[in-house]
């Protein structure tokens, strides 16, 4: 038996509500409904001011060090940024600025952003996926992108990114089920391999 996948999202919105954030726990449903999972959302707007000043990950509070944790303990990564100015946020940048270069070897991650017109939808090949190669982390082949009409009242409404995310996901789930199954269940199995 293995443990839940470990599902992060981290989105990069620097306000709330954030479209940004509402297209990663619409992956992280999506994600949800294929496979055993414990999820968790970074939302970085929240973790600004303590982010703001640091340039040492020793000079970060608990609170952003736990977060950068379990990303660099994720099993999965859904990374959703707004486009401001042709790329990611800056604070997006600085949060994985601390994260540690070989933390994130061969880690799923499915790529998000949104932006206000579809002028910017190469966000995700242009600068996310650049970024997490560094990483030698393993994006999935279908990024997610979303302009601002695709959200109603706080939720993805249009039904082209529904079914954009959907496929996504699916192109997602044969990658993600060899991470679970790879998954030891206990500690201890983790220390046997």
């Amino acid at each position: 038996m293995t443990r839940p996948l470990r599902i992060v999202a981290v989105s990069g919105g620097l306000q709330r509500p954030s479209r940004a954030a509402t297209l990663a726990e619409h992956l992280l449903d999506l994600i949800g409904e294929d496979i055993h999972s414990e999820q968790q959302l970074i939302e970085l707007g929240e973790l600004a001011p303590q982010l703001a000043g640091a340039l040492w990950r020793s000079q970060l509070p608990e609170a952003v060090e736990r977060q950068l944790a379990a990303v660099e303990q994720a099993d999965v990564l859904v990374v959703a940024t707004p486009v401001y100015r042709g790329s990611y946020t800056g604070l997006f940048k600085h949060f994985f600025d601390f994260i540690h270069q070989d933390a994130l070897v061969d880690t799923p991650i499915l790529l998000a952003a949104t932006g206000g017109s579809e002028r910017h939808a190469l966000v995700i090949d242009h600068q996310l996926r650049p970024l997490f190669s560094f990483f030698q982390a393993r994006t999935l082949p279908l990024g997610v992108y979303a302009t601002d009409r695709d959200f109603t009242e706080g939720r993805v409404h249009n039904e082209a990114l529904i079914q954009r995310a959907r496929l996504a996901v699916q192109r997602a789930m044969p990658l993600l089920a060899l991470s679970h199954r790879a998954a030891p269940a206990t500690a201890e199995a983790a220390a046997v391999l």
